[in-house]
C-alpha cells in the first residue's frame, strides 16, 4: 500500500459516493458473503494483511480493491483501510459482519441526506451456537462507528479493542437498523480470538502498569463471568448464554494473566547441570 491519500471517489449525477471497507487476514470462508452484502456500494476496499488461503482472490472476483496492510494492531490498521477509502461516506464491515437490506436501506438514506450527522454507530445483531442471542451484552451489540463521512473520525494506535475519535464538532447517531455478526462458527474459532486478543490485550495492561497480581487475574475472570451471564442477563440465553460469559472471563484472565507471566519473565536454563565425576562414583 503507498501512502499517497487516493483521489475521492465522485458520481456522475454528484451525490455522495460510498466505500465499504472490510479487513481481513485468511476469511476465504466468510469473506465472500460479507462482500456480497454490500456490492451497492460505490467501492469496496479489501484491507488485507497478507492472506494465503485465497481472500485476496476472492474477494478480487467480486470487484474489490485490494490493498495490502501489515498488521500492527488493529488501531493502525483501521487508519490504513480509511486512508485507502475514496467515497464520500465510509462504511466499516468485518469479514464476519453481513450487511441486512434494511441497514443498507438505512445508509443510503442517511448518505442522501445533506444535513445528516457525521458518525453512526451500527447495532448488531448475533448468531451463535444455533440461535440468534438476544441478551449477554450481545443485542443490541455495537462495536466503535461504522459509517461516517470521510475524514470525520479516526482510530487511536491500540492494538486491539481501539478507540475512535471523531473530528471537532462532528455528532453521533445511532442507524435504525441491524447488522448481522456470525462472529464463531465452532468453539474452536471462540477460543482461538480469545488467545488472540488476550495476548494483545495483555500489551495494553502492561503499558498501563498492570499485571502485578495472578489474584487480581483471577479476580477479573470472575467478575467478567458474573457480569455477563447475570447482570447482562445470559443466563437468559441457555447454554449459548453460559459460553460467552464463560468467554468473556477467559479472555479477561488470560489478559491479565499473560501481563503478569511477562512482567515475571526470566529465561529458562539453557541445559541440565552437568554431574561431577565425585557425584557418579559416590552413586
Amino acid at each position: 500500500m503507498t501512502d499517497e491519500t487516493p483521489l475521492r471517489l465522485r458520481r456522475e449525477d454528484g451525490t455522495p459516493s460510498v466505500t465499504a471497507y472490510v479487513i481481513a487476514y485468511n476469511e476465504a470462508e466468510k469473506i465472500e458473503a460479507a462482500i456480497s452484502s454490500v456490492l451497492w456500494a460505490d467501492e469496496i476496499v479489501l484491507a488485507d494483511s497478507h492472506s494465503t488461503d485465497g481472500t485476496i482472490e476472492i474477494a478480487e472476483r467480486l470487484g474489490a480493491r485490494v490493498v495490502q496492510i501489515d498488521f500492527e494492531g488493529f488501531g493502525p490498521l483501521r487508519n490504513k483501510a480509511i486512508a485507502a477509502c475514496r467515497g464520500d461516506w465510509i462504511f466499516s464491515l468485518d469479514s464476519d459482519e453481513r450487511c441486512t437490506p434494511e441497514a443498507r436501506d438505512a445508509i443510503l438514506a442517511v448518505v442522501a441526506d445533506p444535513d445528516a450527522v457525521d458518525i453512526w454507530r451500527v447495532p448488531r445483531r448475533n448468531w451463535f451456537m444455533g440461535r440468534w442471542i438476544r441478551h449477554s451484552g450481545w443485542y443490541p451489540n455495537f462495536r466503535q462507528p461504522q459509517l461516517f463521512r470521510n475524514g470525520r473520525m479516526h482510530y487511536d494506535q491500540l492494538p486491539v479493542h481501539e478507540g475512535w475519535i471523531p473530528a471537532e464538532g462532528a455528532e453521533v447517531a445511532v442507524l435504525p437498523a441491524d447488522i448481522w455478526q456470525i462472529p464463531f462458527k465452532n468453539l474452536g474459532e471462540l477460543q482461538h480470538k480469545a488467545n488472540r486478543y488476550s495476548t494483545l490485550g495483555s500489551q495494553k495492561v502492561l503499558a498501563r502498569g498492570g499485571g502485578r497480581s495472578m489474584a487480581g487475574a483471577v479476580a477479573r475472570g470472575f467478575i467478567e463471568f458474573v457480569k455477563h451471564y447475570v447482570f447482562k442477563l445470559g443466563v437468559l440465553d441457555g447454554w449459548a448464554g453460559f459460553v460467552i460469559a464463560f468467554g468473556n472471563a477467559e479472555g479477561a484472565f488470560y489478559k491479565h494473566a499473560k501481563a503478569w507471566c511477562e512482567r515475571r519473565s526470566t529465561p529458562p536454563p539453557s541445559s541440565p547441570p552437568l554431574r561431577r565425576e565425585s557425584d557418579r562414583s559416590g552413586s
